[in-house]
């Protein structure tokens, strides 16, 4: 397998309901990482993009949480609704979705 551009960590952390922190399971994390791995397979980008699902990113209350690398972007906020943009104007185009941008405090 090729060196991917770019490689998306999902989080996928789940802790239990009630949790103070809560999670970004709980956020729509599951549904994010499905529809980043469907949008993979559509556009069948394999060799440039990879998307791994992860633990806890850090802003919990932020969830659901995506990191880019290289570029070291975080999104946060994000539903599967907002995969199509990432994938389109990030993964492919190289510029980031400025309106997914996690706040500098966070990141």
């Amino acid at each position: 397998m090729p060196k991917p551009q770019r490689h998306v960590f999902v989080c996928s952390q789940q802790r239990p309901n009630g949790h103070p922190r809560g999670s970004c399971a709980q956020k729509g994390g599951t549904e994010v990482l499905q529809s980043f791995w469907a949008e993979l397979q559509r556009r069948n980008c394999f060799e440039q993009v990879a998307i791994t699902y992860s633990g806890c990113l850090g802003p919990c209350d932020q969830g659901s949480n995506v990191v880019v690398y290289p570029e070291g972007v975080m999104y946060s906020n994000v539903t599967k609704d907002d995969v199509a943009d990432i994938f389109e104007q990030h993964l492919i185009g190289g510029t980031p979705v400025q309106r997914l941008l996690a706040v500098e405090a966070v990141w």
